[in-house]
């Protein structure tokens, strides 16, 4: 038997959770109601209370209740639920975790299950899925978000329907395996890569394994890699070769690839690293950019399919994005080396390509030399990106600091 959270307010959605406590209890697992009702009284009490949700961010239900600032509630409850479920994880009381309801169950489940361990199966059912919403609700976890496309305000055919796809989904994840906490072999090092950097990846983790090293590779679109700095900052990696780390100017600039101002800043804090351009001198311009009008009126687009169409950085940006990288690195307390490919930064920035422009990507290395602490170093290879022998010259450069390092531990 497996226990299974399920988030959702009673008093607005009562028929709906107890039919999914239902569905997943006929499957042979526990199904413990989290009840966060903020408004009226529930139909029947749920094994977490409103009470005891209030009480543990330090209120009470019925003061809460007594508002008219719906913000307030909500920061409460979402307190108190985080408390609880890291409770009921720490006692062996929750193996997945379910949130079913609208946008508000959607906004505090996402915040509950953050704080939750990669590998605990998470669930957000939610009928009014909003492209601005889901970037917050997923952050950078492992989370399913299920659309529902029927509103919930009563019980019928149709709705049952999804809520027993809904159990089927948790009930399900939760029997695929059991969760074991996250342990990482000495020395695993974590690499990064996207579309236009797999070669390099899959070279530089050959070469590494080769030399004993565990490998754990993360796709730089944004998410992924978010998901790579968190376990960096919490001391699951030993060292990083950061082939792809353009979220950074992607951040800085909006693109699709962001991953927040604080993209390098666990590596640079806990562990030696070896970073390549890839991602850093190209951006997004399809229709899915938030300030698409900016990029796609450019002279140089490569299009790949109808979403994916991509554009260069130009001198100006370049130049902002080197500082800000710059800045970031200089932070760093463990060794640092930077190696710059000089025919093209990724496999779509190659010599003949509309996006290769190596003359331009030199204002950018030009910058963060200027910017850098000396003892950074940054070494050129006359070669592309995905060629076999930038690979050789990331895993050479990161064996020979990893080495330095690991003798001065000893």
């Amino acid at each position: 038997m497996k226990k299974i959270v399920v988030l959702g307010t009673l008093d607005t959605k009562g028929e709906q959770l107890r039919y999914l406590k239902e569905r997943v209890e006929a499957r042979g697992h526990k199904a413990i109601i989290m009840d966060l009702s903020m408004g009226g009284i529930p139909p029947f009490e749920a094994e977490v209370t409103p009470e005891k949700i209030a009480s543990l961010a330090g209120k009470k239900i019925e003061h809460l209740r007594s508002l008219k600032d719906r913000a307030i509630v909500i920061e409460a409850m979402t307190i108190g639920a985080k408390q609880k479920a890291l409770d009921l994880f720490s006692q062996g009381e929750l193996d997945g975790i379910v949130a079913l309801g609208g946008t508000t169950i959607a906004f505090i489940g996402s915040h509950v299950m953050q704080q939750l361990p990669p590998g605990i199966p998470k669930v957000i059912a939610v009928p009014d899925i909003m492209p601005s919403f889901v970037e917050a609700w997923f952050d950078a976890m492992d989370v399913m978000v299920m659309q529902m496309i029927i509103e919930m305000t009563s019980i019928n055919d149709l709705v049952k329907g999804a809520i027993e796809s809904v159990a089927g989904a948790i009930s399900g994840m939760v029997e695929a395996r059991p969760y074991v906490p996250l342990c990482l072999p000495y020395p695993s090092i974590a690499i990064t890569e996207y579309g236009f950097s797999q070669q390099c990846a899959r070279q530089v983790e050959k070469l590494l394994k080769e030399k004993g090293y565990n490998v754990l590779s993360y796709h730089a679109q944004g998410v992924s890699d978010k998901a790579m700095v968190k376990l960096i900052s919490q001391g699951y990696y030993d060292g990083i070769i950061d082939i792809t780390p353009g979220g950074l100017i992607e951040e800085i600039f909006q693109g699709n690839r962001a991953a927040g101002m604080g993209r390098l800043n666990a590596a640079a804090r806990r562990i030696p690293q070896v970073l390549a351009p890839s991602g850093v001198n190209i951006t997004g311009c399809g229709p899915t950019r938030n300030n698409r009008e900016k990029y796609a009126s450019r002279s140089r687009i490569l299009k790949i399919d109808e979403l994916r169409w991509f554009t260069r950085y130009n001198a100006e940006e370049l130049k902002i994005g080197a500082k800000v990288y710059a800045e970031e690195l200089n932070k760093a307390k463990k060794p640092v080396k930077i190696l710059i490919p000089l025919r093209g930064w990724n496999s779509v920035d190659r010599e003949g390509s509309v996006l290769y422009d190596p003359e331009e990507d030199k204002v950018f290395v030009e910058e963060l030399k200027k910017h850098l602490r000396p003892e950074i170093g940054v070494q050129e290879v006359d070669c592309n990106l995905e060629d076999s022998e930038f690979a050789q010259a990331l895993v050479d450069s990161f064996d020979e600091i990893f080495q330095r390092v690991s003798k001065r531990k000893r």
